[in-house]
């Protein structure tokens, strides 16, 4: 693979500063039997390193599939897809598979956690990948749920935990491998709307440290956390727009009562 460059030369010779991510008329087809989906119809969109994105959009807006898109698990049918300087449009699976263990970090709405492994053990595991002494790898896990501020809980087990505390260690595992971009798809939707709050504002902190975040929603209020939103509808981007008196989750935690309330 080749090595990340700041400049890209297009196709009409002319060098061009490369984005974080940088999206050129992809189109996405699915074939269901006789039936023929265009997920997506030509998008094209830029994002630049310590971006907030909330991508929105109704179930079959083409949200997920882009998404899908962007966390190297599926590729375009057209289209090219630059993640940091490198066109990943024709990798085959296994070097997909090493991009997204290298600068891709996951959070799901399910938090995916082994049942019977502990916090601890539960974050090291994209560890696994790296070829790195376990040493360091139970170090980097330990800095990881220290960040999520779970620094007292690694010897705990996933029905230890709350939800909100299960989706922090999901959170960590994302973060252990240093990832270059934080991908996260529906992360609150399983929590209370306090938890939710705490969870963004582990992000906007993430961010403020320089970390690139991707998150799905359907929540406008949530949304409203992220630097930038776009929404998508009928497979095309409708709307690509700033959030104006964006609020700070930490703010907003204050102003909240807590669930013994």
């Amino acid at each position: 693979m080749s090595a990340t460059s700041q400049v890209e030369v297009n196709r009409g010779g002319r060098a061009q500063r490369t984005s974080l991510i940088y999206v050129e008329d992809v189109h996405k087809y699915y074939d269901l039997g006789e039936t023929k989906v265009h997920a997506l119809r030509g998008i094209s969109v830029e994002m630049q390193r310590g971006e907030f994105v909330a991508i929105m959009g109704a179930s079959g807006s083409g949200k997920s599939t882009f998404m899908n898109l962007l966390g190297c698990l599926d590729k375009p049918s057209s289209g090219r897809y630059l993640l940091d300087g490198t066109d990943i449009t024709r990798f085959n699976k296994r070097e997909l598979a090493a991009i997204r263990n290298r600068k891709l970090g996951f959070v799901f709405q399910g938090f995916n956690l082994l049942s019977r492994t502990t916090a601890l053990e539960n974050v090291e595991l994209p560890t696994l990948y790296a070829r790195m002494p376990r040493e360091e790898r139970t170090l980097r896990a330990r800095q990881a749920l220290q960040m999520v501020g779970l620094g007292d809980r690694v010897d705990h087990f996933p029905s230890q935990l709350s939800g909100g505390q299960q989706q922090r260690v999901a959170i960590a595992r994302a973060l252990v491998n240093q990832p270059s971009i934080l991908l996260a798809d529906e992360p609150t939707g399983n929590l209370d709307s306090r938890t939710s709050v705490e969870i963004m504002e582990i992000f906007q902190k993430l961010n403020d440290e320089g970390l690139t975040i991707l998150l799905v929603t359907h929540e406008h209020d949530i949304a409203q956390f992220a630097k930038r939103t776009i929404v998508f509808r009928d497979g095309r981007i409708r709307r690509d727009e700033l959030v104006t008196n964006r609020p700070r989750a930490a703010e907003v935690l204050q102003a909240m009562p807590t669930l013994e309330d």
